[in-house]
């Protein structure tokens, strides 16, 4: 297994991209602030972008994050996953690094890739002089329970003591400590038409839905012909 970032091989860009399209749910490609900076990270920082691949050259993971500023405390930290894609380009200064997605291969789930995934972005940002890695973690089972709040799912713990989440597990296992939840970190507007394509269900009148994969109730407005979804995420730390 190899660590290959985009600065040098930026020809397993497509190739990635192809073998973990559907790792996410669609609408998480739809992000107001995110759709704006997302290209950037491949063409301004693509010595923080990488793949996982193997003997054969076959991609295992897709890894994207960004340096950014932060002061080191809970109250400095970006406003989620909008908040940290956007200070990573907009403000100077950097001293961490944040993870903004690791995707892996619906078929090579299960193998324990998502530990060496986050091991690999702690180890880049110790190249690069990075005081820590910082995470804005996507909780794997919330989709489970959408209705309930995110500031009560990421304090559950199995009886064993760890976090009832498997991906904020991973982290933990790792050595992260949990910083604090973040209900408002990735916001996603869309027409209704736009909401019923990404989510494959229909909406037939204005309020508050479910719908599948998604982490949190959608507010579809046929007024306004709008859907409005914030994504909530849990900070999480390594080092520092």
């Amino acid at each position: 297994m190899k660590v290959a970032t985009v600065a040098e091989r930026p020809d397993l860009i497509e190739r990635g991209w192809e073998r973990t399209r559907d790792t996410l749910p669609e609408y998480n490609n739809h992000g107001d602030i995110l759709e704006r900076y997302w290209p950037r990270l491949t063409e301004e920082r693509p010595e923080f972008q990488f793949h996982l691949v193997d003997e054969r050259d076959e991609i295992l993971v897709r890894a994207r994050s960004v340096p950014v500023r932060w002061d080191g405390t809970v109250d400095d930290l970006p406003a989620g996953i909008d908040g940290a894609i956007a200070r990573g380009f907009d403000e100077r200064g950097a001293n961490v690094l944040c993870a903004l997605v690791i995707m892996i291969p619906r078929d090579l789930q299960g193998r324990g890739l998502s530990k060496r995934a986050v091991e690999a972005m702690s180890e880049l940002a110790h190249r690069h002089g990075l005081n820590s890695l910082i995470a804005p973690v996507r909780p794997s089972w919330k989709e489970r329970y959408p209705l309930v709040p995110i500031e009560r799912y990421s304090a559950w713990r199995r009886g064993d003591g760890l976090l009832f989440d498997p991906w904020m597990r991973v982290h933990e296992r790792l050595g992260a400590t949990v910083l604090k939840p973040e209900p408002h970190s990735l916001r996603i507007t869309g027409t209704v038409a736009d909401w019923e394509e990404w989510t494959g269900i229909a909406f037939p009148e204005s309020g508050t839905y479910w719908f599948p994969r998604g982490l949190a109730p959608l507010t579809i407005d046929h007024e306004a012909d709008r859907g409005s979804y914030w994504e909530p995420n849990v900070w999480m730390q390594h080092g520092g």
